[in-house]
């Protein structure tokens, strides 16, 4: 199929077209008092969401040049949602009225370079300032209060809330899918390294194959192990 082309003002016009469709389906989900959004399923009934990402993921345009705008936006969300987990919403808001108000920018004249540069300059210092107006959420109350504003759910935000007033700042957070209706939390204390022994002649317990060991002796190393047979002489110089 042959290439087609846009220039310019008709260029920007098209990507406008994708970028409003998704700003308009995403941004009605901002803040706490946002709606939810209903997708379209392949398989099964309707999913209800208000998450932005999820949203974003399931548009697509048939026209070629407003899809195009609608894959730039998807970015912007996608990018937040890889770096911090959340605030793609906002981000797919932000990102449209750059875009709207550049374009505007753009179509009286102004200098592409120098627009860029200026959106460059803008957006450190509003970083900056967004550093020194930001303050560290402290404490269960305030942590239940960002998870219940993110999950929708107050029985989740609040669990997540005590979960990480156990663990700390430090903790490690794994979610499974329950194979029932409600919420199992297990806390693991210490360090866990998802690896198994290397022989089942290391079994202590033959029936159970596993192992099991009281103060044991801990070897790190730089060098690469290749076999077990590497470490029978360190094997046998503490065992002796």
């Amino acid at each position: 199929m042959a290439k087609q082309f846009q220039h310019s003002e008709d260029a920007r016009r098209e990507l406008m077209v994708g970028i409003e469709t998704l700003a308009r389906a995403v941004g009605v989900t901002l803040g706490p008092a946002g709606r939810n959004v209903v997708l379209d399923q392949d398989f099964g009934p309707p999913q209800i969401c208000s998450d932005g990402v999820t949203i974003a993921k399931e548009i697509e345009l048939p026209d070629a040049f407003p899809n195009m705008g609608v894959q730039l936006l998807k970015e912007a969300a996608s990018n937040t949602n890889d770096d911090v987990g959340d605030g793609t919403t906002t981000s797919t808001v932000i990102a449209h009225n750059m875009v709207r108000e550049g374009f505007k920018n753009l179509a009286a004249g102004a200098n592409p370079m120098a627009l860029k540069k200026g959106i460059d300059l803008a957006v450190d210092a509003i970083r900056g300032e967004i550093a020194n107006m930001s303050r560290p959420v402290e404490g269960r109350e305030q942590i239940g209060q960002v998870a219940i504003l993110s999950s929708h759910d107050p029985e989740m935000g609040n669990l997540l809330a005590d979960i990480l007033d156990k663990i700390g700042s430090e903790g490690i957070v794994t979610v499974e899918e329950s194979k029932g209706m409600g919420y199992e939390v297990e806390y693991v204390e210490g360090m866990q390294i998802d690896r198994g022994y290397l022989s089942p002649y290391m079994a202590t317990n033959q029936e159970r194959m596993i192992v099991e060991i009281d103060e044991p002796r801990i070897l790190l190393t730089s060098e690469k192990i290749s076999s077990a047979s590497e470490l029978v002489p360190i094997l046998e110089t503490i065992s002796a």
